[in-house]
């Protein structure tokens, strides 16, 4: 029995509750990060769906800011929430038998005019439309002062040379004016093309409070972050199982032990 040497596999790993790869832990986890994932991602479309209508804009009278063609997405409000500069949907039958995408400028117990010194003026005050195309003046021709009835709005487009909006109504018996109830939302972005989130009238703050922002970027993150998760843990199994045929493939690899 001299030199008989006998020799041995060492074991392979990889399997589960062996590593941290392959580890029950691990296999929770991301059965944990799925679940997660979805509620996020399905809550934040559910969410959105409840808050938000989607609108296509058939015209260009609210050039630049919103394209003939552009997809929108409006929050769901009540009218009695409308402020000074708010980019709402609206139908009035006087108007046209369709929703319609206007600018508010001015709202009950206001009185507006247009356009000394090429600006809109609102109870008295010149308001600064950063949102209007540059370089062009706030109307394409002057209107007398009109004092908006309550509960009603006056509405611009910001095309101004190429809007059917309150100026083309000034005849009517509410003076171009619409009812608050008239509005269906309150538009929040535009994400087709990707334009984003509208920019804030900071021209009205002086005269009032702007409206907030809807949950849209909130409701984004979420969804975000929800398809994150279902991703990143559904990948872990594949992940887990070549990290431990690798890992067995190195092992079985090494010098096979002597004694």
């Amino acid at each position: 029995m001299g030199g008989e040497s006998m020799t041995h596999t060492a074991p392979r790993s990889g399997g589960p509750g062996t590593g941290p790869v392959g580890s029950r832990t691990g296999q929770r986890l991301s059965g944990l990060a799925v679940a997660l994932g979805l509620v996020l991602f399905l809550g934040g479309f559910a969410w959105g769906a409840v808050v938000y209508r989607p609108y296509t804009v058939p015209t260009s009278s609210m050039t630049p800011t919103i394209d003939a063609g552009d997809r929108i997405l409006a929050q769901r409000v009540d009218g009695g929430a409308v402020r000074r500069g708010d980019v709402v949907v609206f139908k009035d039958a006087t108007w046209a038998n369709a929703p319609m995408v206007k600018r508010v400028v001015a709202v009950g117990g206001d009185t507006v005019s247009c356009c000394q010194d090429g600006k809109l003026k609102v109870n008295g005050k010149e308001i600064d439309e950063t949102y209007l195309p540059k370089g062009t003046p706030a109307g394409t021709s002057n209107f007398p002062a009109v004092t908006v009835p309550k509960g009603r709005l006056f509405l611009l487009g910001d095309e101004r040379g190429n809007s059917v909006d309150s100026t083309a109504h000034l005849t009517d018996a509410a003076s171009g004016t619409v009812a608050r109830s008239a509005v269906d939302a309150r538009v929040d972005a535009v994400v087709w093309p990707m334009k984003g989130m509208l920019e804030r009238p900071t021209g009205f703050e002086p005269l009032s409070t702007l409206s907030s922002p809807g949950p849209l970027r909130t409701i984004t993150v979420l969804v975000i972050a929800g398809a994150v998760l279902v991703l990143g843990g559904g990948a872990y199994g594949p992940i887990a199982k070549r990290a431990g045929a690798a890992r067995a493939r190195r092992e079985s690899a090494e010098p096979a032990g002597v004694r």
